[in-house]
C-alpha cells in the first residue's frame, strides 16, 4: 500500500471542525442545485442518447422497466464519488494512487481513459453529425470546430465560468421531455411496459441492457464528481491536501439531496428518449439506429419536426457538457496517477502545463479517430458497453474506498447505503457477465 507522506496525517472526522462548518454550509447551499445537475446532464451524452434512442426504436417500450431500477444505483455510485471526495479531499485516481498497489493503478487507468477517450470521439462525431442536419457544413470541419471551442473553454476561461457554462447548458435537457410529449404515446402501455420488465435472453437485447447500465452508470462519472468536489474545495481555498480532508455530516447530506436531483433529471431524460423513439420509430419500422442524429432525423417525419429539433438541441446542449467531462477527466485520471503536482481547472496554463498538454492530447486523439477508418458515430452504442465494462471494477474500488476507515475515518458507509452499493456492484458485473455468456454461446 502507498500512502500520502507529504501530508500529515489528519482525522477526517474533525479535520475541518466547527470554526468552517458555516462557511462549509454556505457553499453547499449556493451550489446544491449545481454539481448533480452538471453531472447528470453529462450522463446523458450524445452516446446514451444514441444507445437509449436505439433501445426504444428496436424494442419499443421493452426497456422502460429500467429506468426506475436504475435511478437508486445511479445515485449511489455517483454520491459514493462525491463523498469520497469530500471526505479524503481527493479525486478517485488520487486516492487509488494513495491507498492501493500500482498494478491496480495502472490496470484501472488505462481501461478508464481509453473508454473517456472513446466516448469523447463518438460525442463529438454526434454533435456534428446532429448540427450538419441544419448547417451545411461538412462533418469533419464541425468535429474540429467542436473540439477547438471546447479546448478554449477548458485552457483559457475559470473553473467557476465552466461550471456558470455547464449550468445553463443543462437547461437543454428538458427538451427530451417535449419530444416524449409530442410523440403522443399510449400512456397505459407505457405504464405496462414500466411496471412489469420484460427480459430476452439473446446477445441483442443483453447488448442494449448493458449499453443502457454502461451508460447510466458510466466509468467517468465517478471521476468527474470526485474531482469536482476538490475543485470545490479549492474554490473555497482549501488549496492543501490536509485542509481538504474531512466533511460534516451537513455537506454530505447537502450532497445526498445534489446528487439525487441530478440523478433523477438524468433518469427523467433516458424514459422520456426511449418513450419518444419507442413510440414513433419502433412502430414505424425503424428499428436500426446507428447513432442519436439518426434518432433526431427519423423523428421528424413522424412525431413532427418540432421533436426532430428539440431533441437535436438537447443533443447538442448535452453534448457540450460531456466533451470536456470526459476529455479533462482524463487528464484529471492521468495526472492524479503520475503525481502531477498541479492537476487542477483553477491552475493557469502555465501553472499546469502538463494537465492542460493532457487535455489537448486526449482531445486530438478524440478528433483523431473520427478522421480514421473507424468512425465513432457508428459505435455510439459500443462506447457505452465499453463504459459497462470499466464500471464493474471502478465501482468495486470506490465502495472498498468507502467503507475502508483509514480513508473515511467515521464517514464509513451507513448498511443501508452498502446494501445499495453492493446491489449496484453486483447488478453491473452480472448484467455484463450475461453478455460474455451469450458471446460465447
Amino acid at each position: 500500500m502507498r500512502s500520502a507522506a507529504a501530508e500529515p496525517p489528519v482525522d477526517v472526522g474533525t479535520a475541518r471542525g466547527a470554526a468552517v462548518e458555516a462557511p462549509s454550509a454556505k457553499r453547499n447551499v449556493v451550489k446544491t442545485l449545481g454539481l448533480g445537475v452538471i453531472t447528470g446532464a453529462a450522463d446523458n451524452d450524445p452516446s446514451a442518447i444514441g444507445t437509449y434512442a436505439s433501445a426504444g426504436a428496436k424494442f419499443g417500450f421493452g426497456f422502460l422497466w429500467a429506468a426506475p431500477l436504475l435511478l437508486p444505483m445511479m445515485f449511489t455510485v455517483v454520491y459514493l464519488s462525491a463523498k469520497l471526495g469530500q471526505v479524503s479531499g481527493r479525486g478517485l485516481f488520487h486516492a487509488i494512487r494513495d491507498f492501493y498497489p500500482g498494478w491496480v493503478l495502472y490496470t484501472t487507468l488505462v481501461g478508464v481513459c481509453i473508454g473517456n477517450t472513446i466516448g469523447a470521439a463518438a460525442d463529438l462525431g454526434g454533435i456534428a453529425a446532429v448540427v450538419n442536419l441544419f448547417v451545411p457544413i461538412p462533418i469533419p470541419w464541425l468535429v474540429v470546430a467542436t473540439a477547438a471551442g471546447m479546448l478554449a473553454l477548458q485552457i483559457f476561461a475559470s473553473y467557476m465560468f465552466i461550471r456558470h457554462v455547464f449550468r445553463w447548458l443543462t437547461l437543454a435537457l428538458l427538451s427530451y421531455v417535449g419530444a416524449a410529449v409530442l410523440a403522443k404515446p399510449q400512456i397505459l402501455e407505457i405504464f405496462r411496459a414500466t411496471a412489469i420488465p420484460r427480459i430476452e435472453f439473446t446477445q441483442e437485447f443483453l447488448a442494449i441492457l448493458v449499453a443502457i447500465i454502461g451508460t447510466s452508470l458510466s466509468a467517468y462519472l465517478y471521476t468527474w464528481q470526485s474531482n469536482q468536489e476538490v475543485e470545490e474545495e479549492i474554490a473555497g481555498g482549501r488549496t492543501r491536501l490536509s485542509e481538504r480532508i474531512g466533511a460534516t455530516q451537513r455537506e454530505l447530506r447537502k450532497t445526498q439531496h445534489d446528487v439525487l436531483v441530478g440523478m433523477a433529471i438524468a433518469n427523467i431524460v433516458m424514459y422520456s428518449i426511449m418513450v419518444a423513439t419507442g413510440a414513433t420509430l419502433h412502430p414505424a419500422g425503424t428499428h436500426d439506429i446507428e447513432n442519436a442524429a439518426q434518432a433526431a432525423e427519423a423523428l421528424r417525419p413522424v412525431a413532427g419536426d418540432a421533436a426532430g429539433l428539440l431533441f437535436a438541441a438537447g443533443l447538442i446542449g448535452v453534448g457540450l457538457i460531456a466533451i470536456p467531462v470526459m476529455t479533462a477527466g482524463a487528464a484529471y485520471n492521468l495526472g492524479q496517477a503520475l503525481g502531477w503536482k498541479h492537476c487542477s481547472l483553477h491552475a493557469k496554463p502555465n501553472e499546469a502545463k502538463k494537465f492542460y498538454m493532457a487535455v489537448v492530447g486526449f482531445t486530438a486523439v478524440a478528433v483523431a479517430l473520427n478522421f480514421a477508418g473507424f468512425n465513432p458515430m457508428k459505435a455510439l452504442v459500443w462506447a457505452g458497453i465499453v463504459q459497462g465494462f470499466c464500471a464493474p471494477p471502478l465501482l468495486l474500488l470506490i465502495v472498498l474506498m468507502t467503507n475502508n476507515r483509514r480513508i473515511m475515518g467515521d464517514k464509513v458507509n451507513t448498511r443501508r447505503m452498502n446494501v445499495l452499493a453492493w446491489t449496484t456492484t453486483v447488478a453491473i458485473f452480472l448484467a455484463t457477465a450475461g453478455l460474455v455468456a451469450t458471446w460465447l454461446m
